[in-house]
């Protein structure tokens, strides 16, 4: 039987996450490769710019208008409507290594009795079967795994593969919401807005990175300030993270976020391997950093070695002239 594989995308600010949109792509691509079907499933309280912007990278998406998902948790309503699609053909599952992207495979692993294959960086079709990689310790090395068996669920890192739009839009399928989540949802009580939360550092093209060099919450202020003047997001080092100085929300590597900015900025961060799993697919790489050993350097295109707090200035200041401000 030819495969059929589900995306099952997020919805943030009404708007398709671009990680849906690069676990499309992979779909279609896999769809391609075997002689199957690609579809993808968008479930919100008004989904409809979302399922369109699917659309445009799936041949079929399935909309589902659920007032309840927009009130609840949200990854117990997709299940359900997730499982529904198993019902109908569906043989794996891809969803977004998130935090809802997460909660969804958990769920559908009990309600289907499918194999989970997490963290995926990559897959593919060996003897009929869908290998999944994924980079383990920090990097250094890839896995290759699969399920015993013809269905399965996958969670997709950030960066797994470049979004690419389908020539032709695909069709939109309209549904009414089942009604009933797969396992009861709690309800949203209220909603807190972290402060530069509305900034995402998986979509931005510019990430300004601060580690635990700038010695202190206060030294982020030079961080977010040459973020503000790039147009950019403010990123961190789990060191900086741990120390309580910048939020969890904040944090790259293996144990954060996933990156892939055409601007890479960071500035007193030493480059771990455990952060460079979070962003060593960037495109430009600027570093700066008194230590001219850090192994930061070995992945910069441009390795400034000095005192972030004498370099930092002097480059929001050289921003400012040129822009004339």
């Amino acid at each position: 039987m030819a495969p059929m594989l589900l995306v099952v995308a997020e919805v943030a600010d009404g708007q398709l996450t671009k990680l849906s949109a690069e676990i499309a792509t992979l779909a279609a691509g896999l769809a391609a490769s075997s002689g199957g079907s690609a579809l993808g499933l968008v479930v919100d309280g008004a989904p409809d710019t979302a399922a369109a912007e699917l659309a445009a990278y799936l041949p079929r998406v399935v909309s589902v208008s659920s007032a309840a998902a927009a009130d609840e948790a949200w990854a117990p309503h997709a299940a359900a409507e997730a499982r529904r699609l198993a019902d109908e053909g569906v043989t794996h599952v891809l969803a977004g290594v998130t935090n809802d992207g997460r909660d969804v495979a958990g769920l559908l692993c009990g309600a289907l009795g499918w194999g989970v294959l997490a963290n995926a960086s990559g897959a593919a079709w060996a003897d009929g079967q869908l290998v999944v990689e994924a980079m383990v310790l920090a990097g250094k090395a890839i896995t290759r795994s699969t399920v015993d068996g013809p269905a399965a669920i996958v969670t997709v890192r950030s960066g797994a593969m470049d979004a690419a739009e389908r020539g032709t839009p695909g069709a939109v399928e309209v549904r009414e919401p089942l009604g009933a989540p797969l396992v009861p949802a709690p309800r949203v009580l209220d909603r807190v807005a972290e402060a530069g939360a509305e900034a995402s550092l998986e979509e931005a093209k510019i990430v300004v990175v601060g580690g635990r060099g700038v010695g202190g919450p206060e030294g982020f202020a030079l961080v977010d300030e040459l973020a503000s003047l790039l147009g950019g997001v403010t990123g961190a080092s789990r060191a900086a993270v741990d120390a309580g100085w910048i939020p969890y929300a904040r944090q790259i590597g293996q144990t954060g976020k996933v990156v892939r900015p055409a601007l890479y900025l960071s500035l007193g961060v030493s480059g771990a391997m455990q952060h460079r799993a979070g962003m060593q697919g960037s495109q430009t790489v600027i570093a700066i950093n008194r230590d001219p050993d850090a192994p930061v350097g070995e992945i910069a295109d441009l390795f400034v070695i000095g005192d972030l707090f004498e370099v930092g200035p002097a480059l929001a200041a050289e921003i400012r002239t040129r822009r004339g401000a």
